[in-house]
C-alpha cells in the first residue's frame, strides 16, 4: 500500500504527532517550522546548532526527544545545506533523506514542516508532490519473498505536510504517481521465477478487472505466430515460458480519439541467449523487464489519476535463454513489418520484440504518440551513467516534451542523436538489417535499428539501462520512468 497523505494547517509546536520534521539550513539559518519550535523548545535546536551537534549541511539529520514545549514526541532537524545554492535538486534529496530516517524510526506516522522551504522555480503544488513521492519511495519494503518477521518494525503508512489548500492537486497526483512507481518496482524486484511472461499478463488481467474503463488482452504464441511476429518469437524459442503480448488500455478520453501509447521491453530474464552473458551480475538481469514494468506502472498512474485521455500500454513479455531451439547468430528473422533481420548477436534481443511490438501498436491502434522504454543498452550506462535516462527521437516537439517532463519530475532524460549517419553501422549482406551495429554508438544505433519500425509515426524511445534499478547485490527496481511519463500524459491534458 501507498503512504497516505495528507495536508495540515495546525503551527509545528502544536501537532501532536510521533515526529515532526523541519529544516536548518547551514550556518544555522533556520526555517520557520524550525524556529517556531525553537521558540516553543525554550532554545533547544539553537543549542544543538552552537554546539555543533546540528550542522545544517545536508545529511545531517538529528532527533530530538520529547522537546519541552513541544506537541510532537520527537523533532527531526534536517540539514538542508546553504540557502543560496537550494534548488530542485536538493529539495528532492532532503525530503527523501528525510524520509529514510523517519522511516528508521518506531512509527507509523509523521508530519513534515520541509515543504514549506523556497525551492525556487517550483510552486507549492510540486514542493507537495515532490516530497510526497520522495516519502512513498524511502517508505516502500520488498517483503514478497522473505520469511515473515515475528516482530515486525511499524511501517510509515501516514504523513501530513504543510502546505496551502489550493495546492492539494500536488498530493492527490502524488498519491496516484506513487501507486504507478509502486506497481513498477514489486514487479521489477520479483524474481524471475515468478516474474515471468504470464505473470506479468496476469497482473495487468487483475489491474483491468478491478478498474472501469480498462481493458485487457493478451496474445499467445499462436496469435502472434498468425500475425506474424518472426522477430519476438524467435528470442522465446529457447524458453519453456511461453510468451505473451500483453495489451492494456484505457478510455479514458473521447471515443474515436487517437490514442497515446506506451510500450515497454519484457525480458523477464536474459541470459543472453546461445551469445551467453557472463556469470557476475547476470542475476540482475531479472531487471530486463524494467520497461515493461515502467509503462504498465505509468498506465496504472494515468488510471489512478483518471486521465482524460485514450491510453494504450503494450508489453511484449518474453525470456531470453539458451536452449537446443534457440535461435543463433547468424539467423535471419522476419519481422513483423517483413524486414528481414541478419542476427549477429542474440544478446541484443530486446530491439527483436520490441520491433515487432512498436509495428503491431501501429497499424492496430494507430495511436497519436508512442513511445518506448527499455533496459536497452549497457552503451547507454556507459553514455549517462545511473543518474540520466537516454532519449532518442527524430521529433522536436516530442524531445522538448519529455525532457521538460523529466525535468519538472527530476527523472531525467538526455537526448542523444538518431542521425541517419548512423545507419549505415547496421548493414547486412544477408538482409535488410543487423540487430547490432559494432563497437561504436551502441545505445544509438539500438536506438536506429527500432527507428526503421516506427517510420511516419511521431515516436520516442527511453533507454532506461541505467536507471531502472539501483547498483549491488541488494539494488532494488526505482520505478523510473513512470515519473516522467506521468508528468508527460498531465502535460497533453493540461494543452
Amino acid at each position: 500500500m501507498t503512504v497516505q497523505f495528507s495536508l495540515g494547517t495546525t503551527a509545528p509546536e502544536a501537532l501532536a504527532t510521533p515526529v515532526a520534521a523541519v529544516g536548518v539550513y547551514e550556518n544555522g539559518v533556520l526555517t520557520s517550522a524550525a524556529a517556531r519550535i525553537d521558540t516553543a523548545a525554550g532554545g533547544a535546536i539553537k543549542r544543538l546548532v552552537e554546539a555543533g551537534d546540528i550542522t545544517g549541511k545536508v545529511g545531517n539529520l538529528v532527533t530530538l526527544l520529547h522537546p519541552p514545549g513541544v506537541a510532537a514526541a520527537r523533532v527531526l532537524v534536517v540539514g538542508l545545506g546553504a540557502q543560496k545554492t537550494f534548488d530542485a535538486t536538493r529539495y528532492q534529496r532532503v525530503t527523501l533523506e528525510a524520509a529514510r530516517a523517519i522511516g528508521r524510526l518506531p512509527v507509523t506516522e509523521a508530519a513534515s514542516w520541509l515543504t514549506e522551504v523556497d525551492v525556487p522555480g517550483r510552486d507549492a503544488a510540486w514542493k507537495l508532490r515532490t516530497a510526497a513521492l520522495a516519502t512513498d519511495h524511502a517508505a516502500y519494503r520488498y517483503t514478497a519473498t522473505l520469511k515473515p518477521r515475528d516482530k515486525a518494525q511499524p511501517e510509515l503508512a501516514a504523513v501530513t505536510f504543510a502546505g496551502p489548500a489550493d495546492a492539494a492537486a500536488g498530493l492527490d497526483q502524488a498519491g496516484a504517481i506513487a501507486e504507478g512507481v509502486r506497481f513498477a518496482r514489486e514487479l521489477g524486484n520479483l524474481p524471475p521465477n515468478i516474474c515471468n511472461p504470464d505473470y506479468i499478463a496476469d497482473q495487468a488481467r487483475a489491474f483491468a478487472d478491478a478498474h472501469e474503463g480498462v481493458t485487457f488482452e493478451a496474445l499467445g504464441r499462436d496469435d502472434m505466430e498468425r500475425e506474424g511476429f518472426g522477430s519476438l518469437l524467435a528470442v522465446a524459442r529457447g524458453s519453456a515460458n511461453e510468451p505473451r503480448l500483453v495489451i492494456l488500455q484505457w478510455h479514458g478520453g473521447k471515443e474515436g480519439e487517437r490514442p497515446y501509447a506506451f510500450i515497454g521491453k519484457g525480458i523477464t530474464f536474459d541470459t543472453g541467449g546461445i551469445s551467453l552473458k557472463p556469470g557476475p551480475g547476470m542475476e540482475e538481469m531479472k531487471f530486463d523487464m524494467g520497461g515493461a514494468a515502467g509503462v504498465l506502472g505509468a498506465f496504472v498512474a494515468a488510471v489512478a489519476m483518471k486521465l482524460p485521455v485514450n491510453l494504450v500500454c503494450v508489453v511484449p513479455a518474453v525470456e531470453n535463454m539458451p536452449d537446443g531451439n534457440s535461435y543463433r547468430p547468424g539467423d535471419v528473422l522476419t519481422s513483423l513489418a517483413g524486414i528481414t533481420i541478419e542476427v549477429l548477436n542474440t544478446d541484443a534481443e530486446g530491439r527483436l520484440i520490441l520491433c515487432d511490438a512498436l509495428t503491431y501498436t501501429g497499424k492496430r491502434f494507430d495511436p497519436h504518440t508512442m513511445i518506448d522504454a527499455a533496459t536497452l543498452t549497457g552503451a547507454c550506462v556507459v553514455a549517462l551513467g545511473k543518474h540520466a535516462t537516454g532519449l532518442m527521437t527524430k521529433d522536436e516537439a516530442l524531445s522538448a516534451e519529455l525532457l521538460s517532463a523529466g525535468e519538472l519530475t527530476l527523472d531525467r532524460a538526455w537526448r542523444l542523436p538518431l542521425w541517419d549517419d548512423y545507419q549505415s553501422q547496421l548493414e547486412s549482406g544477408f538482409a535488410d538489417v543487423a540487430n547490432i551495429g559494432g563497437k561504436y554508438a551502441g545505445a544509438i544505433t539500438a536506438g536506429c535499428f527500432l527507428a526503421r519500425f516506427t517510420e511516419g509515426r511521431r515516436w520516442a524511445h527511453l533507454d532506461i539501462a541505467g536507471t531502472a534499478w539501483e547498483e549491488g547485490r541488494k539494488g532494488m527496481a526505482t520505478g523510473r520512468p513512470v515519473p516522467l511519463l506521468a508528468q508527460w500524459l498531465l502535460d497533453r491534458v493540461a494543452g
